[in-house]
């Protein structure tokens, strides 16, 4: 694995020692970056190296953190063509260990926490990551404290007590959850793993990136459509974009995709930002959405989401529960691809920016699938009306 050379500031630059656990940054609250010596690597680590390499997220252990890896398999994803559209992929992250994307932020932060010698972590969550960080500490040997909403999917409840995490369901939404975890987490000797508030579950999410280029065979994408809950994986896919160019896969200064950030209308904190050209996000009134990952009413780093989708020409957009419902049944139906409600976001997204023009049908896009509808069997079951 790598060494890391030092963790930086998203906001003010300061560079801190990653020698012992940290949070955030102590000087102004910013997300911390982990930072590698990537001119060590240039010319040693290439993309003749990936081959023969088992196909999960460690396939790039270079530019990842920790000695030894709690893995369960995740990453390297399919990305299905679709048999719809042939300028459209899917990358399916369904098909992770515990069902989603969160397989590979959380799988990194048990990795460090390990390392670290942490003992009991502590997160709030609209569902999959909850049952992500149980996994993985139920492998690690590391206590889980799980703060979800009482709502959430009863397939993420059920999974977190399966795997033996202590779980607290909260009526409220996951900022409500966060408040609960800030508020206990010194007196109980927990560390915090939310959502930006560590440095390493950008770094598993990263590992997305490296995969979409690794797929499409070095030639990124026009468009990624990423729904956007905390938006870990949209920051963590432009880092390993950075990455790749600092070791010489991508071109300096070449085409990047335009970064789609897809939210629901009942929570879009990110897209009324966006469509006001403010910097940072409001907390969002009221939120409410079917779409449990997407039910969050501020990110923590709004701030860095924002600028992204700024320098990648891209766009912040909201659909509906309707449109979002409708399109698993399309997914499900055209594509045999049974899409959470979260991912199926992202094809009702690409219908309207097509239809607004944003983006032409011949443009090479990525729509990401975060999670599998087995997940929320009974959400979807209510949405569309099935009964047995």
């Amino acid at each position: 694995m790598a060494k890391i050379a030092y963790l930086e500031c998203s906001k003010c630059g300061e560079q801190i020692s990653g020698a012992q656990p940290q949070t955030i940054c102590p000087k102004d609250g910013g997300s911390l970056y982990v930072r590698f010596d990537l001119a060590a690597l240039q010319g040693k680590f290439t993309p003749d190296s990936l081959r023969g390499r088992p196909a999960t997220m460690w396939r790039y252990h270079e530019v990842l953190p920790g000695d030894v890896p709690v893995t369960l398999g995740e990453g390297f994803t399919p990305m299905l063509p679709s048999r719809e559209n042939p300028n459209v992929y899917i990358k399916d992250e369904g098909l992770n260990p515990t069902g989603s994307f969160k397989a590979r932020g959380l799988c990194a932060a048990v990795t460090m926490a390990r390392q670290y010698g942490l003992k009991k972590l502590a997160v709030p969550s609209a569902g999959n990551a909850a049952s992500a960080l149980a996994a993985y500490c139920a492998a690690a040997g590391i206590e889980a404290h799980i703060f979800m909403p009482k709502d959430v999917p009863l397939a993420n409840f059920v999974e977190c007590k399966a795997y033996g995490a202590h779980v607290t369901l909260v009526d409220g939404l996951i900022s409500d959850c966060a408040k609960m975890v800030n508020e206990r987490k010194q007196a109980e000797g927990w560390f915090e793993i939310s959502t930006l508030k560590e440095p390493f579950r950008v770094e598993g999410k990263k590992t997305m990136g490296y995969e979409v280029a690794e797929q499409l065979n070095w030639e990124l994408p026009d468009a990624i459509f990423y729904p956007t809950g905390g938006g870990v994986g949209l920051i963590g896919m432009w880092k390993a974009f950075d990455e790749m160019e600092q070791l010489g896969w991508l071109k300096r200064g070449g085409k990047r995709p335009k970064m789609i950030a897809v939210q629901a209308s009942g929570c879009a904190p990110v897209v009324k930002a966006w469509n006001e050209h403010k910097p940072v996000a409001e907390m969002w009134q009221n939120a409410h959405t079917s779409a449990a990952g997407l039910r969050v009413p501020k990110p923590y780093a709004d701030y860095i989401i924002l600028d992204i989708l700024k320098q990648s020409g891209g766009t912040a957009i909201a659909v509906s529960d309707v449109q979002i419902f409708q399109a698993v049944e399309e997914w499900a139906s055209h594509e045999g691809v049974f899409a959470s409600p979260e991912g199926a976001a992202s094809l009702a997204a690409h219908k309207v920016l097509l239809e607004q023009g944003f983006l032409k049908s011949t443009d090479r896009v990525v729509l990401f699938n975060t999670g599998s509808g087995l997940k929320y069997i009974d959400v979807i079951a209510q949405a569309l009306k099935i009964e047995s």
